[in-house]
């Protein structure tokens, strides 16, 4: 790799607002690849640094000059022009801006291009449309459920696939998506698998201090990572969440901890968790108030299991070999991306279950022997390995 040290590298991304995965994969694609240190690129321009996220450019304002550009993962193929605008707008006036905006199709179109400074189906999707003198472009472990609902943006990013390097999907019903469309594609883990090996002595020093420190005196007898979006915010809902959270305390000991995976709109709702955390009677319970990636990361690494809606959350516990299992509001829609991610990778644990299946759910997962518990993480971990030695053997 000594060869590509004076290679300009563009890493791009949905990190230009807040979600907990996206945040990570900025450290782990530099990671895992190596090289010279790369240009982070993402819809808009961005300084998430504050959350251990990156510094990011607008791919609308980069230069179309010789690069590498590595899509670092996350859902991309399928989120929508409109979803990545709305998802940059200030949470506290998001809400508002979301009816003005949806109220009038040209005024919304209008913010858009205003936003994101180009027009794309898929801002996240980079091809040679932007890059034409690239010398190579791939994606890493990235998904696209939902992209079959869309004919005319399944067409744009088909298009830009086929003309790229190296394209790794993270779930089977992506790749057959893909391979119906004729573009050449591979099954890879989602990177965040790799987060254990390539970040780990960072999760501990995070979990040595400020919050995450506390949590270990304030729960001795330990505590699951508990986290939903605000998909699951309606009182019946959150009726049930609490009653499976006290099932599981009375059975366990176990209280919970509350955390943001998203602070992005339509990501998670602080006033979501204080209303579950209200509702609590057997289980003792903490909101968790940082945001910070690494902090999130040791928060999930020092628990005793974690349950919840955000795919990385997931992921992380799986890397660490935790019990897990996510959470999805009815009704549950099976196919959705934590889901199809469980079926191709972590098939031995509970996949996505409703909230009335929580408590049942984790007591199976927290009762599974340590082995059975990473197996499944260190096979997405060596299967992701092998994805990136073959995308540094491609651009070196």
């Amino acid at each position: 790799m000594n060869d590509r040290a004076n290679r300009e590298c563009i890493i791009v991304g949905a990190f230009d607002r807040h979600n907990f995965g996206d945040l990570l994969f900025s450290h782990i694609a530099p990671a895992a690849l190596g090289g010279a240190k790369p240009v982070f690129a993402a819809a808009a321009s961005r300084d998430l640094r504050p959350f251990s996220g990156p510094l990011t450019r607008s791919l609308a304002g980069l230069a179309p000059g010789a690069a590498d550009i590595i899509h670092a993962g996350g859902e991309i193929l399928s989120c929508t022009a409109w979803q990545a605008a709305a998802m940059l707008l200030p949470p506290g006036e998001a809400s508002a801006a979301i009816r003005y905006l949806e109220a009038d199709d040209a005024r919304r179109d209008s913010f858009i291009r205003e936003t994101l400074g180009r027009d794309a189906a898929a801002p996240y999707v980079a091809g040679r449309d932007l890059f034409p003198q690239a010398r190579a472009i791939v994606f890493c472990g990235v998904g696209g459920i939902g992209l079959e609902d869309d004919d005319a943006m399944r067409r744009e990013v088909c298009a830009q696939l086929r003309d790229a390097d190296f394209i790794g999907v993270r779930d089977r019903r992506t790749l057959a998506l893909l391979q119906r469309e004729g573009v050449p594609a591979r099954l890879m883990p989602d990177p965040a698998v790799l987060l254990r090996e390539l970040c780990g002595p960072r999760v501990v020093r995070h979990g040595r201090a400020g919050e995450c420190a506390a949590l270990r005196q304030a729960f001795s007898d330990g505590y699951l990572a508990v986290q939903c979006s605000a998909d699951f915010g309606d009182d019946a809902t959150l009726d049930m969440l609490a009653q499976q959270l006290d099932l599981l305390a009375r059975d366990t000991g176990l209280g919970a901890v509350l955390f943001r995976a998203g602070a992005a709109t339509w990501h998670d709702d602080p006033e979501v968790h204080a209303r579950l955390a209200a509702r609590l009677r057997q289980c003792r319970a903490r909101i968790f108030q940082s945001l910070d990636a690494f902090d999130i990361c040791a928060l999930i690494a020092g628990s005793a299991g974690y349950c919840g809606s955000s795919l990385h959350g997931r992921i992380v516990a799986m890397a660490y070999g935790l019990p897990r299992a996510n959470l999805c509001p009815p009704p549950c829609d099976a196919a959705g991306k934590t889901a199809a991610f469980a079926a191709a990778w972590d098939a031995g644990l509970p996949g996505a279950v409703l909230p009335a299946q929580l408590a049942a759910a984790m007591s199976d997962a927290l009762a599974l022997p340590p082995a059975v518990l990473r197996e499944a993480g260190a096979t997405a971990a060596a299967e992701c390995r092998r994805a990136f030695d073959a995308i540094r053997t491609l651009l070196a």
